[in-house]
């Protein structure tokens, strides 16, 4: 017992005594300096290396999440609109629409399975996915029996299609919604992660801590052994710069490329996203009204408080701005071919509403309209993926480079060290 109480005092005692005398302190140095090498070497591995992790964490998981997000989303609003506006033609409808319905739901089950991958099996996100799942089952069976009423010419028909809708506006969608925002949480967390905040501090405090320390044992041995300049110190302390320098840059460069990924990226297509999804729910609005026959309702209402919130500008949005400015024209567009629409239905018109609700003039109005924003969102996507993957350069080379030379850089302060413990002997 009394042994293992004394070791540690003995130790101590020993590297008390040798601060003392000259190889002592030199001694002393030299380890200082080698376990702050090792230290930094290793630090400026991990940080690389996380920041590698983080990078392709947010290109291979976060943001493919948040693309789905949105399709299960949007696809969600536009099955509802192309379903009222299949219904409202009457009896048998067109199998354009018909096989749009059917791709928005394929598309919707085939995000939703992808998604599901991506999420924990806990949680708000997988909450929404199974909460989506089972209800999409119902909705499009909703849907079918609304069909099959109207093809007999049913009015019946109309109430399960009003149900197949409040189904999806409050709780598919909304569910949507959630996955939506948890997404779009996690995108943000894992830009938090890809930046590495954390080692890239520690890097560089332990950094200045080496050259602090290179530089000092420099100055003391100019002043005890009476030489200017030690070569092996005076390359460690360069390459110990280089390390800085070598660090600094990649990391800026991905700092600022991940900042350009945020906002000319994900953040603008979250904008576009909203945008999509609002004009979507205008254009289901305009048909359920008529589908229910109910006039200026309950559902015009909620198309003008759409409206009002449908905007097509906004910072986010500065890198595509010209498409934004054809986006405001061909909604503008189509909002005048909504109050003709109300006017004709209104004035007793029903029929010719409906005709011009479902004209091909009417189509073309609003497929510009998601055409343009299609485009705009597939822009930001590239724009995301050039913007990720510049991110990314640099750092796999650091995660070896770092290590190599922060070696370097404590064989030479062992080498210019040693040199003058010879002279001891």
């Amino acid at each position: 017992m009394t042994a293992v109480q004394t070791a540690p005092r003995a130790a101590l005692t020993r590297l008390s005594g040798m601060r003392h005398t000259s190889p002592g302190r030199l001694q002393l140095l030299l380890a200082i300096l080698l376990v702050l090498a090792g230290l930094t070497g290793l630090t400026a591995g991990l940080a690389a290396r996380s920041a590698t992790v983080g990078t392709s964490d947010l290109r291979d998981r976060a943001q493919p999440l948040l693309a789905e997000a949105e399709i299960i989303y949007s696809s969600l609003a536009d099955a509802d609109t192309t379903a009222a506006q299949a219904f409202i033609t009457g009896g048998l409808e067109p199998p354009e629409l018909t096989r749009r319905y059917d791709e928005k739901i394929a598309a919707t089950a085939t995000a939703l399975t992808s998604a599901a991958r991506r999420v924990p099996a806990e949680g708000r996100a997988a909450e929404a996915i199974r909460s989506i799942s089972t209800g999409l089952g119902d909705y499009t069976a909703l849907v079918a029996t609304a069909r099959a009423m109207n093809r007999q010419g049913r009015p019946v028909g109309s109430s399960y299609l009003a149900t197949a809708s409040a189904l999806n506006r409050d709780t598919l969608q909304p569910q949507a919604e959630i996955l939506f925002d948890e997404a779009r949480s996690e995108a943000q967390n894992t830009y938090d992660d890809a930046r590495s905040t954390g080692w890239l501090m520690s890097v560089l405090t332990l950094v200045v801590v080496l050259g602090a320390v290179l530089v000092w044992a420099q100055a003391y041995l100019s002043r005890t052994t009476r030489r200017t300049f030690n070569v092996p110190l005076l390359i460690a302390t360069g390459l110990t710069v280089l390390m800085a320098l070598i660090g600094t840059g990649v990391f800026a460069h991905q700092w600022t490329r991940l900042a350009d990924a945020d906002r000319e990226g994900s953040a603008a297509l979250e904008e576009l996203a909203q945008r999509r999804i609002l004009v979507l729910r205008e254009r289901a609005d305009e048909a359920l009204t008529l589908a229910a026959r109910s006039g200026h309702g309950p559902l015009e209402e909620d198309f003008k408080k759409l409206q009002e919130r449908v905007s097509f500008s906004g910072k986010d949005l500065d890198a595509v701005g010209a498409l934004m400015g054809t986006a405001r024209q061909r909604h503008d567009e189509y909002l005048d071919l909504h109050r003709r629409i109300r006017e004709l239905d209104d004035g007793g018109k029903y029929e010719d509403a409906v005709k011009l609700a479902v004209s091909e003039e009417s189509a073309r109005t609003f497929d510009g309209l998601t055409a343009v924003l299609d485009e705009a969102m597939a822009d930001r996507r590239a724009a995301f993926d050039d913007r990720i993957r510049s991110a990314g350069r640099g750092l796999g080379l650091l995660t070896v480079l770092g290590p190599l030379l922060a070696l370097a850089v404590g064989v030479f302060a062992a080498s210019g060290l040693r040199a003058r413990l010879e002279e001891y002997r």
